[in-house]
C-alpha cells in the first residue's frame, strides 16, 4: 500500500509541473513570446500568401520567421518586402547553421517543382524539421504525416521511423555492450595488437577521420591493416589483392576483427554498433555526384556493423559504395530494434565464419 501511494504521489507531482511547465510554453508560443527559427524556401506567389496566413493567425502555431532564400529569378522576389532575402537555394546547408534554423517551410511555384527532390537530399541530415505546403505532396512519397496548423495546413517529412523509446534502450544498449566488450576482450586485443605489431611497421591503431550524424567529423579507431603509409596523398579505397594489406590485415578484414576498437567510439557516442558505415568526406563527395540522396544516412548516427556491411561487405570503387548505399537506406528507412538484431545476428555470423569480404 505505501508502495502504491508513493508511486501515485510521485507521479501527482510529475504530472503536475510537466503540465504546468507545457501549458505556460505553449501560451508564449501562442502569443508569439518564443518560437522556433524558420526558413522559408521559396520567394513567390506561394511564399508570400504562406507568409501572410501565419501572420494573420491570431494564435501563432509558434514559427519565428527568419527569412527567405530563392530558387529562380534575380532579385524581384515578392517576399523582399515581407522577410530578409538570405540568399540562394544552393547555399541552404550554410544558411542553416549560420541562423540557427530549427524549421523549414518550402513553399516553391510549380515551375520549380523539379528542385524538391534535390532540396530535400541537401537538408536531409540537419537538425531541422522540414514541412512543405499541401500543393507538391504528389511529388513526395504517400508515407508522410499531414499536420493541420490552424490556417496553414503543412505536410511534415521528417518523421521519425524509430520510437523515441527504441532509441534511448539502443543507446544504453550500445553503452552496456561497449563497456563489456572493451572490458572482456582487453586480453585478446592485446594478443591481436601484438601481432599487429609484430609482423608489420607502424603504429597498432589506425586512426583517421570519418563523418558522422549530420555531417560532424570525427576520428575512427581501427586495428591497422595495411602497411604504414599506405595512403599518403589522395584516399583510396582496398580491393581483392590490395598489396597494401599485410597478410594479418587481410585476415582481420575477413573476420572483422580491425572494427574492433570502434566500440570505443560508441562509447563516446560517435557511433552506433548498427547503423551506415562512416565514409570519409573524399568519397561522399564522390558518392553524391551520382548518388546525392547519400545525405539521407546523415539523419542517425554511423556503426560498426551494417545492412550493407552484412549484404555486401567492403566496397572496392565508388559504383559499388553506390550499390551498397541502397541496402543503408533500407535501414534508415525501416529501422527498428528487431532489424538491428538481425543485423547484429548475421555479423556474428561472418565473423566466427570469416566470411567477410
Amino acid at each position: 500500500m505505501a508502495l502504491v501511494s508513493l508511486f501515485a504521489l510521485h507521479f501527482f507531482f510529475t504530472a503536475l509541473f510537466r503540465g504546468l511547465i507545457t501549458t505556460r510554453t505553449a501560451r508564449k508560443i501562442h502569443k508569439r513570446e518564443i518560437g522556433f527559427k524558420t526558413l522559408i524556401i521559396g520567394s513567390n506567389e506561394k511564399a508570400l500568401e504562406l507568409h501572410n496566413e501565419l501572420k494573420d493567425q491570431a494564435v501563432s502555431s509558434g514559427f519565428d520567421l527568419v527569412g527567405f532564400i530563392h530558387i529562380n529569378g534575380g532579385d524581384g522576389h515578392l517576399m523582399k518586402d515581407h522577410l530578409p532575402h538570405l540568399g540562394h537555394v544552393k547555399d541552404v546547408v550554410q544558411i542553416i547553421d549560420n541562423q540557427e534554423i530549427e524549421e523549414i517551410i518550402i513553399a516553391i511555384e510549380s515551375s520549380e517543382h523539379e528542385s524538391i527532390r534535390t532540396i530535400i537530399n541537401e537538408i536531409q541530415g540537419r537538425e531541422v524539421h522540414i514541412k512543405i505546403i499541401p500543393g507538391i505532396y504528389d511529388i513526395l512519397s504517400g508515407s508522410v504525416k499531414m499536420t493541420a496548423i490552424f490556417g496553414v495546413t503543412l505536410i511534415d517529412i521528417t518523421k521519425e521511423v524509430m520510437p523515441q523509446w527504441q532509441y534511448s534502450l539502443k543507446r544504453i544498449m550500445d553503452i552496456i555492450v561497449s563497456i563489456l566488450v572493451l572490458i572482456l576482450g582487453f586480453p585478446f586485443f592485446l594478443i591481436v595488437g601484438t601481432i599487429v605489431k609484430l609482423t608489420s611497421k607502424g603504429a597498432i591503431i589506425y586512426s583517421h577521420e570519418r563523418i558522422g550524424k549530420n555531417g560532424t567529423p570525427f576520428m575512427i579507431h581501427k586495428f591497422r591493416s595495411m602497411h604504414e603509409d599506405a595512403e599518403k596523398d589522395t584516399p583510396l579505397l582496398s580491393s581483392e589483392g590490395d598489396s597494401r594489406i599485410t597478410p594479418f590485415g587481410l585476415f582481420m578484414r575477413k573476420t572483422r576483427i580491425d572494427e574492433f576498437p570502434q566500440f570505443y567510439n560508441v562509447l563516446l557516442g560517435e557511433m552506433s554498433i548498427v547503423g551506415p558505415r562512416p565514409e570519409r568526406q573524399y568519397f561522399i563527395d564522390k558518392i553524391k555526384e551520382s548518388a546525392p540522396h547519400y545525405g539521407h544516412l546523415n539523419k542517425i548516427k554511423p556503426g560498426i556493423t551494417s545492412w550493407g556491411q552484412v549484404k555486401f561487405g567492403y566496397a572496392e570503387n565508388v559504383n559499388e559504395m553506390v550499390e551498397r548505399l541502397k541496402y543503408d537506406l533500407l535501414y534508415v528507412e525501416n529501422r527498428s530494434l528487431f532489424l538491428d538484431f538481425k543485423i547484429i545476428i548475421y555479423t556474428v555470423l561472418i565473423v566466427l565464419q570469416g566470411r567477410g569480404k
